[in-house]
């Protein structure tokens, strides 16, 4: 298997701590490897397999990434995947200057300047894990990837992936699409729900693709079965790339974005303030995920209505 070893630029600062923090909180058992220092995952593409390893280029505003490829006309799509998941395209001079100058904001921008918004190595895998996440805590949405994983996807061995730890390819959505997924032990609902996401990425190639607008691309997914607002805008925010992605309904956000009088906002008044953060409401959103998780807190019951947590930060 040809193995090449890229640079992938990017504009500095960059926090490579939270990026990894928050990929080895739901990194999935076969699929990922999240070390010190160092990110690896299987890659699954119609050419062929392999695998990727990401690390800081030490000394220099960039990334190093070392692919092993069945294939060597892979390496333009891999390449694509490694600039959307670890958001290196981002111009956060622009984005700091524009959010700065909301002064809920401005204290968390300057407390993490390098925070990037972690993109979904691929769009329908995205989707599958985020609702997967639905209404649960991160650890079991983690569980259930990990069955979902260890049950439906593709075999790899070390030959192909350079790592006996690399196992699996995610599954396809030709496997899902047909796949009884009850059981892994996930609500009916929440299994229909994936299958039908899974019919529409066969029927449908471009359906990860940005549309004419954001609305356009969160309705594109709310007419699926089972998928609501917020996983909508989250999949927008980590799949598509929509820099405007904004789940205003998330618990998180609405927690961060409480106000010295203690009064937690509405949905709706949360999306209201942050009409002034567009287009960038994605980094902002990244930005009071950061400063939520970066509070101790005890665990609470949530309401019923609230977002789920499993996929925050």
């Amino acid at each position: 298997v040809p193995v090449v070893t890229l640079f992938i630029p990017y504009r500095p600062p960059y926090d490579w701590g939270s990026m990894v923090a928050h990929l080895e909180a739901r990194a999935l058992t076969g699929l990922e490897i999240v070390e010190p220092g160092r990110y690896l995952r299987t890659v699954a593409h119609a050419l062929g397999h392999g695998s990727v390893e990401i690390a800081p280029a030490k000394g220099l505003d960039g990334l190093r990434a070392t692919l092993r490829v069945s294939d060597v006309r892979m390496l333009p799509p891999v390449i694509t995947r490694i600039r959307r998941v670890f958001d290196v395209g981002a111009d956060v001079d622009a984005i700091h200057a524009h959010l700065s100058r909301d002064p809920l904001l401005a204290p968390l921008i300057a407390a993490r300047p390098g925070l990037r918004a972690p993109g979904g190595w691929d769009g329908f895998e995205l989707a599958v894990r985020a609702i997967l996440g639905q209404q649960v805590t991160v650890a079991a949405a983690r569980g259930l990837g990990n069955r979902l994983l260890a049950t439906f996807g593709e075999p790899l061995g070390p030959e192909t992936t350079g790592d006996a730890r690399l196992q699996r390819a995610f599954p396809l959505p030709q496997v899902l699409a047909t796949a009884d997924l009850t059981c892994l032990g996930m609500p009916a609902a929440r299994a229909r729900t994936i299958s039908s996401l899974a019919a529409a990425a066969m029927a449908d190639p471009t359906l990860f693709q940005p549309g004419p607008s954001l609305a356009d691309t969160v309705a594109r997914f709310t007419r699926l079965p089972g998928i609501g607002e917020w996983t909508a805008q989250y999949i927008a925010l980590r799949a598509v790339r929509e820099t405007d992605a904004f789940p205003a309904s998330d618990v998180a956000l609405l927690r961060a974005a409480t106000g010295a009088d203690g009064q937690r906002p509405t949905p709706e008044a949360l999306l209201q303030r942050a009409e002034s953060w567009s287009p960038w409401r994605a980094y902002a959103a990244q930005h009071l995920w950061a400063a939520d998780a970066g509070r101790t807190r005890t665990p609470s019951s949530r309401d019923a209505h609230e977002a789920p947590p499993a996929l925050l930060h």
